[in-house]
């Protein structure tokens, strides 16, 4: 019988190692930890983690994310940011709420919204606007 596919379950989430970079666009239905580097775009449907080792040179696109390494570029995020001691955010933050612990460095703008807000797109609807039609 063949094994079809299945629905993420609670405390699946996928990882990427250190010493590990993938260069393109990340898609993810479920939690992510990076403590490797991306260099390119990261649509997750859950929460990202970016480890003390972990380093982002991309535009993210999440629901919660929870950052301790680098991250250069933008982050939308529908519900919630915590950045975390060590963290070193250069770019802009579009997000609901936002916690930071001391020690934390930022060098960008924030936009805080609402539920209606411009930080509540859905992270679906922002991934189909980056995928080619095939027209």
């Amino acid at each position: 019988m063949a094994k079809g596919y299945e629905e993420p379950v609670g405390g699946l989430h996928n990882v990427l190692a250190v010493g590990t970079t993938l260069k393109g666009t990340i898609e993810t239905e479920s939690d992510f930890r990076l403590d490797g580097r991306v260099e390119g775009e990261i649509f997750c449907k859950g929460k990202i983690v970016i480890g003390p080792k972990g380093s982002v040179n991309g535009n993210i696109r999440t629901v919660n994310a929870e950052i301790f390494g680098r991250m250069e570029g933008t982050i939308h995020a529908s519900e919630n940011l915590v950045l975390k001691a060590g963290a070193d955010l250069k770019g802009d933050i579009f997000i609901q709420t936002l916690e930071i612990e001391p020690g934390v460095k930022l060098n960008g703008s924030c936009t805080m919204a609402g539920k209606e807000g411009a930080a509540s797109q859905p992270v679906q609807q922002a991934v189909n606007q980056q995928k080619p039609t095939g027209k």
